[in-house]
């Protein structure tokens, strides 16, 4: 290999997997000066990156980065990861680990990924997972299928180390720059060579753990916490709730003391993160361990059925009544579905025999067909019995209650309302922590 050549792998970055997470990365790395090459089984994706397109809309700045870094020349796609890692100094993988209907973990896709990176392994190179991973993994599952397919060791033939992704969809180049990167490798040379990579392409901290076990573990720990402090919030609301508390304002106060960080209560935990991580550490758990873990998932995954409950006695029965979800999505102000509230709130309206429908203004109403409910048709009014607010997107602050005919309760399931301008219409207020009828906040 030439010496310019040399040079160039050296400063050739191969990122697997270009998602929600992922391109903005490879937008990040070539913003500081590295050549990138994009890797993506969709064709589609690729496409568009080499286009100059971005086929995420809703990240501020992605779409002019993707443009100005595609026409720069630093940034490329393909959907040939083993040759895209062939001529690259540095290798980072960041694509789904999935959860098995079991509550397993479905290591099928990153294996795959895995092996197309170790196909195209020379010698030399850096190979970094921020895919979110049980403890061990990085050491023990995915080495060996990259020294068995590549024919080189860890730490004579390349380096391998995990640096857990700290993101929030909808504001990545922010978090990029505010939090610390969390770095650890199988061996110090490998953690050396990961952080000497990292504040090449980032302006925040690089903090270099002991090895990878530690670093997995502590995006394992930073995730279980909020789902643990969720279910926490969830069952102080429901218990205040039932005791004259105004459960907001509770809240409130004791988080006035630094000590104290009560999450908010809410119908349920979605998305990538928060309810799929715990199941990373249960999944090795053996009996007695973890069991505060345990509990904090049964408990957010028994809300929504909560909600139901409640509004069903308020309605004095669901059978043929009508109740809009607003937001589909798993959170606010983020086009995604995965393991959204949504899904199963619609479910057990159904298993009630009420007329479920929803309404999302992120998604078209063909990407929601899946949810077996009706798409609301909000250009006029809107007869329904109930209301539930499912994830509280920016477009509806404006919204016009009294477009709702018909309406006599609203399940504020984000706590996002005001129980006041609820009532003004003629409806009940309720929440998680705000039974209908209790006062307002």
């Amino acid at each position: 290999m030439s010496s310019r050549s040399a040079s160039i792998r050296a400063h050739t970055v191969a990122l697997v997997g270009l998602g929600k997470i992922g391109l903005p990365l490879a937008v990040q790395f070539a913003r500081k000066g590295w050549n990138v090459i994009g890797c993506d089984v969709a064709t589609s994706v690729v496409e568009a990156v080499n286009a100059g397109r971005s086929h995420i809309r809703e990240e501020p700045g992605l779409a002019e980065g993707v443009a100005t870094e595609a026409a720069a020349g630093r940034l490329r796609a393909t959907t040939e990861t083993s040759a895209a890692v062939a001529e690259a100094g540095v290798v980072v993988v960041i694509v789904p680990l999935m959860i098995a209907p079991d509550g397993g973990v479905d290591f099928g896709i990153l294996d795959s990924a895995t092996q197309a990176v170790a196909a195209g392994l020379r010698e030399g190179t850096l190979v970094v997972y921020e895919t979110t991973l049980p403890v061990g993994t990085t050491r023990r599952r995915l080495r060996p299928i990259l020294e068995e397919k590549s024919g080189l060791k860890t730490g004579t033939g390349f380096q391998l180390a995990f640096s857990p992704e700290r993101l929030y969809a909808g504001r990545v180049f922010e978090d990029l720059r505010k939090y610390p990167k969390i770095v650890g490798g199988v061996d110090p040379s490998s953690t050396e060579r990961a952080v000497e990579f990292y504040r090449s392409v980032l302006d925040a901290e690089v903090w270099a753990v002991e090895n990878t076990e530690t670093a997995e573990f502590a995006k394992l720990a930073e995730t279980t916490y909020r789902d643990v402090n969720i279910a926490l919030a969830n069952e102080l609301a429901l218990y205040g709730a039932t005791r004259e508390v105004n459960v907001g304002q509770a809240f409130r106060a004791a988080n006035s003391q630094p000590f104290s960080h009560i999450h908010r209560a809410s119908i349920g935990v979605g998305g990538h993160c928060i309810p799929v991580y715990p199941h990373f550490l249960l999944a090795d758990a053996s009996n007695g361990e973890l069991d505060l873990v345990r509990i904090g998932r049964r408990t957010n995954d028994a809300m929504a059925e909560h909600a139901i409950a409640s509004l069903e006695r308020t309605l004095g029965g669901l059978k043929g009544r009508r109740v809009l979800v607003l937001g589909a999505a798993y959170r606010e102000n983020v086009k995604e579905l995965a393991f959204s509230t949504a899904i199963t709130i619609i479910e057990l309206l159904r298993q009630r025999g009420a007329h479920a429908l929803v309404h999302d203004p992120l998604f078209e109403p063909r990407e929601l067909a899946g949810l077996e409910a009706e798409s609301a048709d909000m250009s006029g009014k809107v007869p329904v019995d109930a209301v539930i607010v499912q994830a509280f997107h920016n477009q509806f602050r404006a919204l016009d209650w009294s477009r709702f005919e018909g309406l006599r309760v609203v399940f504020d399931g984000r706590g996002a309302l005001d129980p006041d301008e609820i009532r003004k219409t003629g409806a009940a207020y309720m929440a998680v922590d705000f039974p209908a009828g209790a006062r307002p906040d």
